[in-house]
């Protein structure tokens, strides 16, 4: 959930609220929106906080604390780097690809509630990827478009069919 995601949806079907706002006016919204309105599908991330550790190596403690999968470092592999948010926080993004089984499972993942995460692990169908990747009615970022985009190119076609 994204309090950004939700009020632009709310400034969508309520645009009234937004023309004169006052501090009590976005309170006493008569018909609120669902919760769900500001949850996004995202890849798993994390922040870049810890000098002591590569960005492999953050990648790796991404992994296990919000999909559950125990990843080596050696099983990354660097997509590229890139900036988001240019117009708000410019920060730079590292995207990595890294395949998982079942063996490496150890946990269930979801983040760290305490910290306000509330993460759910989705699994999408290899053969879905891209419906869903375009479907504008699944909130998303443009690194999961990326991503999947990405996939398709370049480990889809090596598959066995």
């Amino acid at each position: 959930f994204f309090k950004a995601v939700y009020m632009c949806e709310l400034e969508r079907h309520h645009p009234e609220l937004f023309e004169n706002p006052d501090k009590e006016g976005l309170s006493r919204v008569e018909d609120p929106l669902p919760a769900a309105v500001g949850v996004t599908y995202e890849l798993c991330a994390g922040i870049v906080d810890k000098p002591d550790l590569s960005l492999e190596e953050i990648a790796c403690e991404e992994i296990l604390e919000e999909c559950g999968y125990r990843v080596p470092v050696t099983n990354l592999r660097k997509i590229t780097s890139y900036r988001s948010g240019v117009g708000v926080t410019g920060s730079r993004q590292t995207l990595f690809y890294a395949e998982v089984t079942d063996q490496m499972k150890t946990g269930e993942g979801g983040g760290h509630p305490e910290e306000g995460e509330l993460i759910e692990v989705v699994e999408i169908p290899l053969e879905d990827s891209m419906k869903f990747a375009y479907d504008e009615t699944f909130p998303k970022t443009m690194g999961v478009i990326f991503s999947f985009m990405w996939f398709q190119t370049n480990i889809a076609p090596k598959l066995p069919k």
